[in-house]
């Protein structure tokens, strides 16, 4: 049996680049990054790809599944968590900060989908949504991103988009079968900003 809780969570997921940290801005409120759970780069259980010669980060055995569930539990039930800090650029956690949210709040990550179930199964779950491109939009805004941040060397970074974008339509199709509705951003917005019902 669920548990009762006093806020809920909105699970975003999608493919990386697509507008994820963007829809959180727009809405106002506070964010829970899921990337900050990956696993610290010399971390010697990291999954590789093959084709690519590199860490897969793609690969859910990179990020921290439990420990993110965790975390969200103590945030819907306290309102407050203490959340790690990543820093993709050096691929390892360099600390961690307080994370305060209201009633509702969003956990957005390219992982997100793999946490639905438990979300839900534990009562913790509001709504769970995949956001999702034209690939070739994704691509850019994500190459652009990158750049911009310094994530990874430019030529890591253009060989990981392309391979990305070839992947994205498995990976908002493996999104809706964990349980996220399909939305562009802005339907999304649409969505979160509606009135919601009042029980009387």
């Amino acid at each position: 049996m669920a548990r009762a809780v006093a806020g809920q969570v909105v699970i975003v997921a999608g493919p990386s680049g697509v507008g994820k940290s963007h829809l959180a801005e727009r809405l106002g409120w506070s964010v829970l990054r899921l990337d900050d759970f990956y696993r610290d780069g010399d971390d010697p259980d990291l999954p590789r790809a093959a084709d690519l010669g590199i860490v897969d980060w793609d690969d859910p055995a990179s990020w921290d599944a439990v420990a993110a569930v965790g975390v969200i539990a103590e945030l819907c039930a306290s309102g407050r968590a203490r959340v790690p800090v990543y820093d993709i650029a050096t691929s390892r956690r360099t600390g961690t900060q307080e994370l305060v949210v209201g009633e509702r709040f969003i956990a957005e990550g390219l992982f997100a989908p793999a946490i639905v179930a438990a979300c839900r199964d534990a009562g913790l779950l509001e709504s769970a949504i995949c956001l999702r491109r034209h690939r070739l939009v994704t691509f850019l805004l994500r190459l652009t991103r990158d750049l911009r941040e310094g994530r990874k060397s430019p030529w890591v970074l253009v060989r990981r988009g392309w391979h990305l974008m070839r992947a994205e339509p498995q990976v908002v199709a493996e999104a809706v079968a964990a349980g996220c509705r399909p939305m562009t951003p802005r339907q999304a917005h649409a969505h979160l900003t509606r009135p919601l019902p009042r029980w009387q």
